[in-house]
């Protein structure tokens, strides 16, 4: 099972990773927090401490992944091409 779907390209997504280092996923709905932790530490090797979710009126699931202070959010955010 793919857990990440596609990051997601929006204005707030770029103002979280520059204010709260937070990244911002469309991911797998049948996915638990636990997974989608597993899965961004292994894929961008970075530590994450805290992941947030929710079901977006287009029913997909929506994470908010903040990630610890030494990961920058915004180096994560270009290399998957979001700035």
């Amino acid at each position: 099972m793919n857990v990440i779907v596609r990051p997601v390209m929006s204005e707030k997504a770029v103002r979280l990773m520059e204010a709260e280092n937070v990244l911002t996923l469309i991911v797998n709905q049948k996915s638990n927090k636990n997974q989608i932790k597993k899965a961004v530490e292994e894929l961008f090797n970075v530590k994450v401490l805290k992941v947030r979710t929710l079901i977006t009126t287009k029913n997909e699931k929506k994470a908010y992944i903040k990630l610890s202070p030494e990961n920058n959010a915004l180096d994560v955010g270009a290399e998957l091409g979001m700035i």
